[in-house]
């Protein structure tokens, strides 16, 4: 136990010995874990999206002006006989054009500037979970948009799908920039750890001299490294915060209706423990490799 205090003794005084590279080393791995942590973020809110939407209509028809009671009757039995669908809902067109003036306040004075309502009566579809992603779905889908009366199909499901592709992106992205940050992170610190090794050579050679074991020389400089991580991912994770709110608001007050405060949500606290101890291992693995040289 005595050892473990003297390593984080002897460490604690290097960082106040080197402030100057000490800053840097810390900043570095902040950065390098401030990038991680932003694109997972990212990454993670736009699943977080695409689950909430994904309980959402799956399909949007939409009605001409002049459908008939006939063709609605039609266009009812078809749905009702699907073995795809869990439920529907009719939208008027007086419904829709609230909505859109929900939604969208910006252009609410535009369309009431118009003569008549553009907003077109829907029927909004919601499939069934374990059939939404089947062939199915899409004949279903091919077979409404040709039926009498039908004006357009809009399939929810579809740019879904292409949205987790972004968000899986956005991932490999964070993870591929983030990675090369981290490497630089890691010899940043192991820079800097043998810089204090350097102002500590003559301490160590008489430690040596007198049989000090090997844990001992390396301890400080490995303990020097982990601190270096710790808390260059502390201001990571501290910047990120208070970062991610900010957006979170803007981002919400710019699309009301579309984006919530909600769906934008910070990193789980167990991928912040995980970026945590992650600089803590980066900058174990840059004292390490500085500890390398004390023989």
């Amino acid at each position: 136990m005595h050892g473990v205090f003297y390593c984080v003794r002897e460490a604690a005084a290097s960082l106040r010995r080197q402030r100057g590279s000490t800053v840097l080393s810390i900043l570095t791995i902040a950065v390098a874990m401030l990038v991680l942590g932003a694109f997972l973020a990212a990454a993670d809110n736009v699943n977080r999206a695409v689950s909430k939407w994904s309980v959402a209509a799956e399909f949007a028809v939409y009605l001409r002006d002049d459908i008939t009671q006939e063709q609605r009757v039609a266009l009812n039995r078809e749905l009702e006989a699907s073995a795809l669908v869990a439920s529907r809902a009719y939208v008027s067109k007086a419904d829709a054009l609230v909505q859109f003036k929900r939604d969208f306040p910006d252009l609410a004075g535009s369309v009431a500037a118009l003569d008549q309502n553009p907003m077109p009566a829907s029927v909004e579809v919601r499939l069934k979970p374990n059939v939404a992603a089947g062939d199915e779905a899409d004949a279903l889908a091919t077979r409404l948009g040709v039926a009498p009366g039908v004006a357009d199909v809009r399939v929810d499901r579809r740019w879904l799908s292409r949205l987790a592709m972004v968000a899986t992106g956005i991932s490999w992205a964070g993870w591929i920039l983030g990675s090369v940050l981290i490497l630089a992170a890691a010899l940043t610190v192991s820079t800097v750890v043998r810089l204090s090794l350097h102002h500590r050579r003559a301490e160590v050679e008489i430690m040596q001299l007198m049989g000090a074991p090997i844990g001992l020389l390396r301890g400080p400089l490995v303990v020097e490294g982990v601190l270096h991580g710790g808390l260059g991912a502390l201001v990571a994770v501290s910047v990120l915060y208070p970062a991610h709110g900010a957006l979170r608001v803007r981002v919400a007050a710019a699309m009301p209706g579309v984006v919530d405060a909600t769906v934008l949500a910070f990193l789980p606290w167990q991928t912040a423990l995980w970026l945590v101890a992650g600089g803590v291992f980066v900058g174990c693995v840059g004292g390490w490799m500085a500890a390398r040289h004390v023989q």
